[in-house]
């Protein structure tokens, strides 16, 4: 389950992220969020949790937006696509669009998780996968195409996950920052 990570760990590597996509110091991260550079090494190492006023900011500057016309149409195919899919923020995982086939595996309207993580209902399997973006060059500048993985399956009733092979496709949006398409296989 997603509580298997520590709970700074999370914010922390969304935080080191960013700086590291925008090319931020941690001193000018620091001035951002009106800490020391100490602190911002702590979050990004997992040492000391943000505090919640942190994390809405972050949450903020880590938001994927949909504004430009390129990345509504993406938007739309995908709320229009007939596979399972849906597309969420690479870095907070928030869902950005969601096909009706995915929508009908959901309990909770589309509404209610629409703009909200989809982290906590995480297997084990995305977990590590997650996890091991980095190292497999996610988000380099000439990254893989696509990754494909076993998911696992979790016990959530809201948003419910079964065995199945999964692909995760990341893809730039015109504000620089990416959103990930979520297949099933």
């Amino acid at each position: 389950m997603p509580d298997m990570l520590p709970k700074p760990a999370l914010p922390g590597i969304a935080l080191r992220r960013w700086r590291v996509l925008h090319r931020v110091k941690q001193s000018h991260a620091a001035q951002l969020f009106r800490v020391t550079q100490t602190t911002i090494s702590r979050w990004e190492s997992g040492v000391q949790a943000m505090n919640p006023l942190a994390q809405a900011q972050l949450e903020q500057l880590l938001a994927t937006r949909l504004d430009a016309a390129a990345d509504q149409a993406l938007a739309r195919l995908v709320r229009e696509s007939s596979r399972p899919v849906h597309l969420i923020c690479d870095l907070t995982h928030r869902l950005l669009a969601c096909s009706p086939a995915r929508a009908a595996e959901f309990a909770s309207p589309i509404s209610a998780l629409q703009g909200r993580s989809l982290w906590r209902f995480a297997t084990p399997e995305i977990i590590s996968m997650e996890l091991s973006l980095d190292e497999a060059g996610w988000r380099e500048v000439i990254a893989p195409p696509a990754l494909e993985f076993a998911t696992g399956h979790n016990d959530s009733d809201i948003v419910p996950i079964s065995q199945s092979l999964c692909r995760w496709t990341r893809i730039p949006l015109s504000d620089g920052t990416a959103a990930r398409l979520v297949e099933t296989l």
